[in-house]
């Protein structure tokens, strides 16, 4: 994620995008059998035992199966919010020292645009990683040539962006969260003798994790929006509704997945803010 403060002019200003496309292409790949599993808890309202054995006996080779699309789509995640935050910061301080609501701003333009550009990734992921899909839609290809059988206007509406007014509030809200703090953490983490990186890697993975659980609901949301196929595009709220019950109104149930949501995004945003901070030169 982009820093507060303009980088020093030592510092190469295009590092923001390549760090951010690498260590969140790392991260992904590390992390994915700990996402798959929280997706299976999400949809299924499992426990952390049953989701492993699930996936455990499908084998290994299934472990990776959708891979691909969140590969590449954090991939482009961390380009565009480590570069374009920065964009919208820098214009909205005017070159000058960032203040709170230029972080907040920036951060939620940028998340906003990210769910623009990113829902369709997203979309694909979901159905392939549920197992009920497996017979019917072995790859990504299968489900896009689904969605050509739509109409132009559904293959929007109930293909590719089903579920994206929930994705924008999540992302807008995640990323203006997530800058907001990064900062202020960071700099409050930084003590005489500890390494630079430290701080932000302690920062990036509390803040991190703080906005994920903040937000888990809505992910558990976008989850079962997004898992289902077909022409009809049930409401929001009676999604939501039907969530609700799964989990017998209980919000124990509903963050069923929250201690891998934790790990997950412990080592996913701590890796990436120490990496982006070290390379820019802002530790």
């Amino acid at each position: 994620m982009e820093d507060g403060n303009p980088p020093p002019s030592s510092t190469w200003h295009g590092s923001g995008y390549s760090v951010g496309a690498t260590s969140t292409f790392l991260s992904t790949v590390l992390t994915f059998p700990i996402y798959k599993t929280i997706f299976r808890q999400q949809l299924h309202t499992m426990t952390i035992r049953a989701a492993s054995q699930q996936l455990l006996k499908e084998g290994f080779a299934q472990l990776y199966r959708g891979l691909p699309p969140p590969l590449v789509a954090k991939t482009v995640q961390g380009t565009l919010l480590f570069g374009t935050q920065g964009t919208f910061q820098r214009l909205l301080s005017g070159n000058g020292k960032a203040g709170h609501w230029d972080r907040c701003l920036s951060g939620l333009m940028s998340g906003a645009l990210e769910a623009v550009l990113l829902v369709p990734f997203e979309r694909v992921q979901n159905i392939l990683q549920d197992g009920r899909n497996n017979t019917r839609f072995p790859s990504a290809g299968s489900i896009l040539q689904e969605f050509q059988s739509y109409s132009a206007r559904n293959r929007f509406t109930f293909g590719v962006y089903r579920g994206f007014a929930v994705i924008l509030a999540r992302n807008a809200l995640g990323s203006a969260l997530y800058f907001s703090f990064k900062e202020p953490l960071r700099d409050a983490l930084s003590l005489d003798g500890v390494p630079g990186w430290v701080p932000s890697l302690v920062s990036g993975s509390v803040n991190g994790a703080f906005t994920s659980l903040i937000l888990y609901p809505l992910s558990v949301l976008v989850s079962n929006m997004q898992a289902g196929v077909g022409k009809e595009l049930p409401k929001t709220r009676e999604v939501a509704g039907e969530v609700w019950l799964k989990c017998g109104g209980k919000v124990s149930l509903l963050y069923r997945g929250a201690s891998l949501i934790i790990l997950r995004s412990c080592i996913t945003w701590g890796v990436t803010t120490a990496i982006h901070d070290v390379l820019r030169g802002q530790h």
